[in-house]
């Protein structure tokens, strides 16, 4: 078993680190909530009086931060971990912050001689208390390798996202997707319900397409991820429909901004000449206008 610094006891962080100590691990604890720390020193952890004091003698430390300021400054700043942490010991970042913060942090550590992986979660804080969290693990086979044991108390999925940085990168995509569909969702429901549509009634159509079931697995598996873009639904046809569903909106009052916003994407395929193509194009027009590399013909 293993001697593990824990940094962040929030609601996430706590629970991570007290299945840490239920898996037979010996945990140094720090946190600016003396009562999160009080509460783990209960169950058998070390309270630490700075994040300096949880690297002494550790294998790991684990930061769990609300933002990548505060990671910064618990590793790198006064007292902070690197002070007094072993170039054996391997820092894991599991908090989500942004992606390029994460980078610098992993090159500033690398620098001096130290390691550091990161390995975001996805799921609730149900799921931190059950130890069933999904973790998205940033870093070297062998950094994952070793974490693992640590990961299989806190969590019962791991993805290898591909190396260091891209853990945190797949949380942020993922996490940018589900917010934004959430808003979109709701606008979606609201111009029903303003119309007079039954929800259950909506919701049993949508639950059965693409609106609900997601273009991930439904529309592009045939079509632009197999570089085909014969049309099934014409991107002409998919403005068309979304420009009735937006002057609908706005003569019954529903604002539906994100509805909006996309149709901006299909009025720039279409000037494009992608007017005939399948709507999953919008895919290969926005990598177009990203620079990367077009897929499908």
């Amino acid at each position: 078993m293993a001697t593990v610094g824990f940094v962040g006891l929030g609601q996430m962080g706590a629970a991570m680190a007290a299945n840490l100590i239920k898996g037979g691990h010996t945990l140094n604890v720090y946190d600016i909530n003396k009562d999160a720390v009080a509460a783990l020193q209960g169950q058998g952890a070390k309270a630490c009086g700075s994040p300096a004091e949880t690297a002494e003698g550790a294998e790991f430390v684990i930061t769990m931060l609300p933002n990548g300021a505060l990671v910064r400054n618990v590793l790198l700043g006064e007292d902070g971990v690197v002070s007094r942490l072993s170039k054996d010991a391997l820092v894991i970042d599991m908090s989500t912050i942004h992606p390029l913060e994460t980078d610098a942090l992993i090159a500033d550590l690398a620098k001096d001689g130290y390691q550091m992986m990161e390995a975001p979660v996805g799921r609730t804080s149900d799921h931190a208390i059950a130890g069933t969290l999904l973790i998205l693990a940033g870093g070297t086979k062998e950094q994952i390798a070793k974490a693992q044991p640590l990961f299989d108390l806190m969590g019962s999925d791991t993805v290898d996202a591909g190396g260091p940085g891209k853990g945190i990168r797949v949380k942020i995509i993922n996490n940018y997707m589900s917010i934004a569909l959430n808003v979109l969702s709701a606008e979606a429901i609201a111009l029903a319900e303003k119309i007079g549509l039954d929800f259950d009634t909506a919701m049993s159509v949508m639950g059965g397409t693409p609106a609900g079931k997601g273009h991930f697995t439904t529309t592009w598996p045939n079509k632009v991820l197999a570089g085909n873009l014969d049309p099934a639904f014409m991107v002409d046809l998919a403005h068309k429909d979304l420009g009735i569903a937006l002057d609908l909106a706005n003569q019954v009052g529903v604002p539906i901004p994100m509805g909006a916003a996309s149709r901006e994407i299909y009025n720039i395929s279409r000037t494009a000449g992608r007017g005939r193509q399948d709507w999953t194009a919008v895919l290969e027009q926005l990598r177009e206008l990203s620079g990367l590399e077009t897929k499908a013909k």
